[in-house]
């Protein structure tokens, strides 16, 4: 079982920066994978972002390339989203997952935290 906890969500404005954090407890398996997925109102889940726990790999949804990083702390059991640059579309509830691999697809996630509100004002 694997139980995650998401902070850092708030209100700012156009272009400014948010920091997104995950916090991870119970065993994560090897070449499993942390990611983030945002949902606005009255739309799908999508996917934001992915990272291996066992290795550096990352990716990417391409409305986020360039502007948000994910990263983790194996130690601190954490993975974080760094948010620059951003945009009214943005707005959403942010959500962190555990799956079993790196994936895009919010179908290879099992465990999912409560969710982090964003809203970006104009």
């Amino acid at each position: 079982q694997v139980q995650l906890v998401e902070s850092g969500g708030g209100l700012v404005q156009a272009g400014g920066s948010l920091r997104l954090s995950c916090a991870v407890s119970g065993v994560m398996i090897s070449n499993s994978a942390v990611g983030w997925f945002r949902q606005a109102p009255g739309k799908e889940r999508d996917f934001v972002a992915a990272i291996n726990w066992s290795g550096p790999s990352t990716n990417y949804a391409d409305s986020v390339k360039g502007r948000f990083t994910i990263s983790k702390d194996n130690a601190k059991k954490t993975v974080n989203l760094q948010m620059n640059s951003l945009k009214p579309e943005d707005t959403a509830v942010y959500s962190c997952a555990a799956g079993r691999r790196q994936s895009d697809s919010k179908k290879d996630y099992y465990y999912w935290g409560q969710g982090t509100q964003v809203t970006v004002s104009s």
